[in-house]
């Protein structure tokens, strides 16, 4: 049975003012004109979250199925109809039981993989990541997981200057895992080096990173100027001055940029006391720092807020839309299959009202109720 869902519909191309996108089974059939729309709501293609660590008072980083599955429906309510579960560094034992843990939930497409975000990570530029677990990239342990895993794990968060880690990082494309450089002290040269070696996403750009210097330009700029990188961006006014998420927008296109959530068990979720990674979290005013030291420790957003931060900050809808969708599909190897508002692809969509607030999501065809 063909499905009808009509209003402006936001597509790679732009935007279809009186559009029009015919669903049948889980996958779009058409995407059309449709003269008789007037005034209809935002169609926008389901949101790709690549960075999220939980949600709804739920988290992922503790490799529980159950938690896992929740705080994935948590970000589907809010138009998220793909994401990876990002661990924070851990213990080898918890990445493996994690890993063994989320692959029914990947198989079941719960889950589109896992993105480990650490241990190998600079002490430096930790940020909020547990500092007692950081270390040397493992070609044996990401061997070791990337079998158990069963194509469950998708992206792997490293800082190209510790010992092992441009071997990490071939080992990584080498078995199709997106290799991002994050929470890093590397210098220039240093991260030009690992996008030669095939790194591909830059998580959370500026955040975790080495500062901009013009005499030593860092890792930011080497990722900024790659073409082949992802730009992940956290567009809560926390994270990032707006001004500089314009710049990024402007400098990268939104070719590059992907909005990410980083979010954590907080998210949907009152101000209070949390925990990430084996750490006190205070939320305040929805701002989610270390009871310790005050570093900022994840976000609470939802995909639907960043969005509308960055259509406020003055990104175009049709912009903000790939930057939420297309491309961390495409940056996380899925953009053949999802991302998009396009024939063939899967069925996946947000329907929001003129605030770009979310009014209905589908998935894989079918309404969420």
């Amino acid at each position: 049975m063909t499905v009808r869902v009509t209003g402006k519909v936001v597509t790679p191309n732009g935007v279809v003012r009186q559009g029009c996108v015919e669903v049948n089974g889980e996958r779009i059939t058409a995407v059309a004109e449709y003269p008789s729309v007037r005034d209809g709501h935002w169609i926008l293609p389901g949101f790709v979250d690549m960075h999220t660590h939980g949600g709804g008072g739920r988290t992922f980083t503790t490799g529980e199925a159950d938690e896992a599955r929740e705080a994935a429906a948590f970000h589907l309510r809010h138009g998220t109809t793909t994401l990876l579960a990002s661990l924070v560094s851990s213990p080898f034992e918890l990445m493996r039981s994690a890993t063994t843990a989320y692959r029914p939930l990947f198989a079941e497409g719960v889950l589109a993989g896992i993105h480990f975000e650490g241990p190998y990570l600079s002490a430096a530029r930790c940020g909020a990541q547990n500092p007692e677990y950081l270390r040397d990239p493992s070609t044996e342990e990401l061997a070791e997981l990337i079998e158990l895993g069963g194509g469950a794990v998708r992206m792997v968060t490293l800082a190209p200057e510790r010992d092992g880690a441009l071997e990490a990082v071939k080992l990584l494309t080498a078995h199709a895992v997106v290799a991002a450089v994050g929470h890093t002290d590397a210098t220039y040269d240093q991260t030009r080096a690992a996008v030669a070696a095939g790194a591909s996403v830059a998580t959370h750009l500026f955040n975790g990173m080495r500062p901009v210097h013009h005499r030593e330009p860092g890792p930011v700029v080497a990722l900024l100027d790659a073409p082949n990188v992802v730009c992940e961006l956290v567009a809560d006014g926390v994270h990032l001055h707006d001004g500089m998420l314009t710049f990024v927008t402007a400098t990268t296109g939104p070719d590059r940029a992907a909005l990410i959530t980083d979010a954590m068990a907080a998210a949907g979720m009152p101000d209070g006391e949390y925990e990430l990674g084996g750490q006190s979290v205070t939320v305040a005013d929805g701002v989610a720092r270390l009871a310790r030291d005050g570093a900022i420790a994840g976000s609470t957003l939802t995909m639907d807020a960043a969005l509308r931060h960055a259509v406020a900050a003055g990104i175009p809808v049709s912009d903000a839309a790939r930057m939420v969708a297309t491309t961390p599909a495409r940056a996380i190897g899925l953009g053949d299959r999802l991302g998009a508002l396009q024939t063939g692809l899967r069925a996946d969509l947000v329907v929001l009202d003129d605030d770009l607030e979310v009014v209905r999501v589908m998935r894989a065809g079918t309404w969420l109720e």
